[in-house]
């Protein structure tokens, strides 16, 4: 894997992520394919929309179907059939939000499955092997995302946790030689809001010399202001010349402004899940579709917007399909969603090549302001 800066417009990035499947275009949201597929999307509708790397999530994989069979079946790309890049998550998040299934030690983590009570453990090196299995382009280390609010204490636990594992994780992947295969991993900084874990979480992991920084444990119920702080004080001390990938976050105006402060990666169940509550994301701000004002609306949701969904139907239909429950509806909520996200995100990349990535940010963000009211009839 190389990463290739491109272009700077103030403290936004533009550049080159080459895996050995696919060249992939920073910023870039990764659409969120939790047990191998983006909930209603075919992989045909993600390549059109321009998606060239998605999330998988190794918690979910290894229970069902088992990353064993998805080695015996060529792996998760052609599981899935996925011809382009794909991240897996660790599954650590989905493993510690199980707070009375769980059991944590130094050594990794024993849980019981949420779906049928049975047992496994997962190990930093472990986790590794999972993920290396099923073919992963980008492996994700075991790491422990401390929740909020927590105490100095727990924060500064959970971060020496977090880099001995990643210190077992990274010499079980040299072990295995995934280099060779084309996989990398990064390294993931915990610390909670406390900058200064922060800060000496990412000089321990620099040590290991990661493909790739990612930044964890935020957008878990913090102040947007706590936030801020963590990304202003930390993304200075990272390197230039490797991706940098905020994990879970989130709506789009959290999106542009990490951008600006240097962010080049993230990921989000926010579209996904939104559409399936008929939540729909316009240049304008939010649309509640299932709302009774649209029961009668014969325009699109949005008449800009070059989606499936805009293209052909109508806000009344969209919002009939959703009422009572049709799939479609689902399908043409989430296409519009993703096609959201990833035009917003070309169109970040675009400014940054411009160098008025400020003018854009700025004007973006009013529209969004404004409510759907401001969407054309």
């Amino acid at each position: 894997m190389k990463y290739s800066l491109q272009a700077v417009s103030d403290s936004a990035r533009y550049g080159i992520l080459s895996t050995s499947r696919s060249e992939i275009p920073t910023p870039v949201f990764m659409p969120v394919g939790t047990r191998g597929t983006v909930k209603t999307l075919s992989n045909e509708e993600l390549e059109i929309f321009g998606a060239r790397l998605i999330l998988g999530n190794a918690y979910h994989l290894y229970l069902r179907p088992g990353h064993e069979l998805i080695r015996r079946l060529g792996g998760l790309h052609d599981f899935i059939g996925w011809k382009e890049s794909i991240l897996t998550d660790s599954g650590g998040y989905q493993v510690f939000s199980l707070k009375t299934l769980n059991n944590i030690d130094d050594r990794g983590v024993s849980f019981q499955s949420h779906i049928d009570g049975s047992r496994h453990r997962f190990t930093p090196e472990g986790v590794v092997e999972i993920q290396a299995s099923m073919g992963s382009d980008i492996i994700m280390p075991l790491d422990v995302c401390t929740p909020y609010p927590s105490d100095e204490k727990q924060s500064y636990a959970d971060m020496k946790r977090t880099i001995a594992w990643a210190d077992d994780s990274f010499r079980r992947f040299h072990e295995l030689e995934l280099g060779s295969k084309g996989q990398v991993l990064f390294a993931i900084a915990q610390g909670s809001v406390y900058v200064e874990h922060r800060i000496s979480c990412l000089e321990s992991l620099m040590k290991l010399n990661p493909y790739g920084i990612a930044i964890g444990g935020l957008s878990v119920g913090e102040p947007k202001e706590e936030r801020r702080k963590i990304l202003e004080s930390v993304i200075p001390l990272l390197p230039d010349d490797r991706p940098r990938y905020l994990m879970g976050v989130g709506t789009p105006e959290d999106i542009i402004e990490a951008v600006g402060l240097g962010i080049d990666m993230f990921d989000c169940v926010m579209p996904t899940r939104n559409a399936r509550n008929g939540t729909l994301f316009t240049r304008f701000g939010k649309m509640t579709v299932k709302a009774a004002r649209y029961a009668e609306d014969q325009n699109p949701v949005d008449s800009e917007c070059q989606c499936p969904a805009c293209r052909r139907y109508s806000r009344a239909f969209i919002r009939h399909l959703l009422s009572v429950g049709e799939i479609l509806g689902l399908r043409l909520a989430s296409l519009h969603n993703i096609y959201f996200y990833l035009n917003m995100m070309e169109k970040i990349r675009e400014s940054i090549r411009k160098d008025s990535f400020g003018e854009f940010s700025s004007s973006f963000l009013s529209d969004l302001a404004k409510g759907p009211d401001a969407l054309p009839e």
